[in-house]
């Protein structure tokens, strides 16, 4: 899609960004909560937590996020980024969207010192992982990686 900007979020996005992470949110089968992420987002920009990237089109219209959060690998003994979220509206699919949302957050990553990226996407969620392995992410073949929930805190 021509004439896609992309743009780092600044707590001020938060309400704007909130929108598209609270479907984000749905499309992993969490419950609505619009304020609930504007919050969640607004708290992460303002104490430096994330990276919000923001793709705009158009004169300016939201068309997708994606979000990084910046940690370490002590094997590496060197910075990492993970790419926790990214989603697109549904009416940019398909667009070139989420593909200049990822270069933006490699170049991102890149900027802040990062060796590598890691990110995780739902098993039956196919054109995701066709977008990432056409983008030059492989399958992580050597690794299971586990979670458990602790409750809230």
């Amino acid at each position: 899609m021509p004439g896609i900007h992309i743009k780092r979020a600044s707590a001020a996005d938060a309400e704007r960004v909130g929108e598209l992470f609270d479907l984000y949110r749905q499309f992993y089968q969490q419950p609505t909560d619009r304020a609930g992420a504007i919050d969640y987002l607004r708290l992460r920009l303002q104490r430096g937590d994330s990276v919000v990237l923001m793709a705009m089109v158009g004169e300016g219209e939201l068309a997708g996020f994606c979000q990084l959060y910046p940690t370490f690998c002590s094997v590496d003994m060197a910075p990492i980024s993970i790419l926790y979220d990214l989603y697109v509206g549904s009416g940019y699919r398909r667009q070139g969207v989420a593909g200049a949302l990822l270069a933006a957050a490699e170049d991102q990553a890149r900027a802040q010192g990062a060796v590598r990226m890691e990110l995780a996407t739902a098993t039956d969620n196919t054109s995701a992982q066709r977008l990432y392995e056409a983008s030059g992410w492989e399958r992580d073949r050597q690794f299971l990686h586990y979670s458990k929930l602790l409750g809230s805190g």
